[in-house]
């Protein structure tokens, strides 16, 4: 039965509304576990090994071949994380894919970030992603990531979150001093070198009370006895700046869920575990997780990098017949989603949607012929013959979906990893959930929508040519 653009819950028995709130339970808690790239990666990997899963590594130290019903992963430097599960026909013929990323807009710490300016201590930042910088003053803030020290330890870093932590925040001007400042334009309300975090305001008492940055001489001191850090070793740290703060339900029906960082852990979390879900399969399955997307897919941990490639290329391998040949077939042969968000419509901002066209909470899992910005400009624009391949998939599957576009054609767009895979010659769409406050830092989605991808990408992953 085809379900395109229904309101989810219009239809839902009692058995699915619980669980609907059952897999957000378990949404809500991959959320709060997982604020960073690296905690995201340390936590998929605890739950799939539950699941069966093997590294890659350790297969190919064991000098065994891989077989159909194996579950494989691979980590590329502790930030994305790469699923297989082995189906019965030949890699070369074709994978079914799901890709996502678990990055996120934030605040990075810059490589000399601690100063102190009129005994008030702060962390300088460079923000990471698309953000209306005004979003990220006076909220409560949490410090996330790790050091590394020159002898290679590594001191993982998450301050904030427990009910006992202090907080962060970032300062903005009083409304009585703001006339200046309020007739600016809402890009240059605040600037990207206003966005320093407050850490603190007690000086270190010495004997010398002339000693100068004394506040700093403060922080510093507790961040020896704390964790063992010292100001040069901010030079080799990742630590990330979010919003502090559980994922919460949303709405006196408790029917959607106000978090950080649903952009794009909204589809990874629903990917990974239909991976785990499913059993044995005709067609491998496969469910790539990156990072880097907020800022181009770039980088070694970006899905431009060749370690998907080469990861194929491994797997080839451990079959006992390697060709060049047969990585590219497996590649051009492949079906994917490009499991990445979209936009929900907002009655509020009308204007900037075509109603017709339109993503609704509630009304399930959404198919995107393409974004891109303008004139489709930089998109990948899927052929009609997939998309009715996945609709005749959704519908025998009962999923509820729907199609629609980022916003009006003129005012804009974005992208996902999706122009990336295609590449290769497979088919690509775009392919995931919609959000209210997109890219802010609490971010909003329909329970509803979250379960639907999930059955939706099992449905996908089952699929045979």
């Amino acid at each position: 039965m085809d379900k395109m653009n229904k309101n989810v819950w219009l239809d839902a028995k009692q058995k699915k509304i619980k669980a609907i709130d059952g897999f957000a339970k378990e949404y809500c808690n991959f959320l709060n576990n997982g604020k960073t790239e690296r905690e995201c990666t340390d936590f998929i990997v605890n739950e799939i090994e539950k699941a069966g899963y093997v590294e890659l590594e350790k297969i190919i130290n064991e000098g065994r071949k891989i077989s159909a019903g194996d579950k494989i992963y691979a980590v590329n430097m502790n930030k994305s994380v790469i699923m297989f599960n082995i189906g019965e026909e030949p890699l070369e013929n074709g994978m079914n894919i799901l890709g996502a990323h678990i990055d996120s807009p934030r605040l990075d710490l810059k490589g000399n970030p601690l100063y102190e300016d009129t005994e008030i201590a702060y962390l300088d930042t460079h923000y990471y992603g698309g953000v209306k910088k005004y979003q990220w003053v006076t909220i409560p803030l949490a410090l996330h990531g790790v050091v590394v020290k020159k002898d290679g330890t590594v001191v993982e870093i998450n301050i904030g979150e427990d009910e006992d932590d202090p907080v962060f925040f970032i300062s903005d001007l009083l409304i009585h001093l703001s006339q200046e400042q309020l007739d600016k334009k809402a890009s240059k309300v605040i600037e990207g070198e206003q966005l320093d975090v407050v850490i603190g305001s007690m000086p270190l008492k010495t004997e010398d009370e002339k000693e100068k940055e004394a506040v700093k001489a403060n922080i510093l001191q507790i961040l020896k006895n704390n964790y063992d850090i010292e100001e040069e070793d901010f030079h080799s740290a990742e630590i990330e700046v979010v919003p502090a703060g559980r994922a919460r339900e949303a709405g006196f029906d408790r029917s959607m869920i106000l978090a950080y960082g649903h952009d794009d852990r909204v589809c990874a979390f629903p990917s990974f575990r239909a991976m785990t879900a499913i059993d044995k399969v005709k067609k491998t399955a496969c469910c790539i997780l990156v990072d880097k997307e907020e800022i181009g897919s770039v980088g070694a941990t970006g899905m431009r990098s060749l370690y998907f490639e080469n990861i194929i290329a491994e797997l080839i391998n451990l079959t006992g017949d390697y060709s060049d040949l047969k990585v590219r077939r497996c590649l051009a042969n492949s079906y994917m989603l490009s499991s990445d968000v979209s936009s929900a419509f907002d009655p509020i901002f009308a204007s900037s949607f075509d109603k017709k066209n339109a993503n609704k909470l509630g009304h399930g899992i959404v198919l995107e012929k393409y974004t891109g910005a303008r004139g489709k400009s930089g998109s990948n624009d899927a052929n009609a013959e997939y998309i009715a391949r996945l609709r005749d998939i959704m519908g025998k599957a009962g999923v509820t979906y729907q199609t629609g576009e980022l916003g009006k054609v003129d005012l804009g767009g974005g992208g996902t990893i999706a122009y990336i895979l295609a590449l290769y010659g497979m088919n690509v769409i775009d392919c995931g959930v919609p959000v209210l406050n997109m890219h802010a830092p609490w971010e909003c989605i329909s329970k509803a929508d979250l379960y639907e991808a999930y059955l939706g990408y099992m449905a996908f992953l089952n699929a045979e040519d």
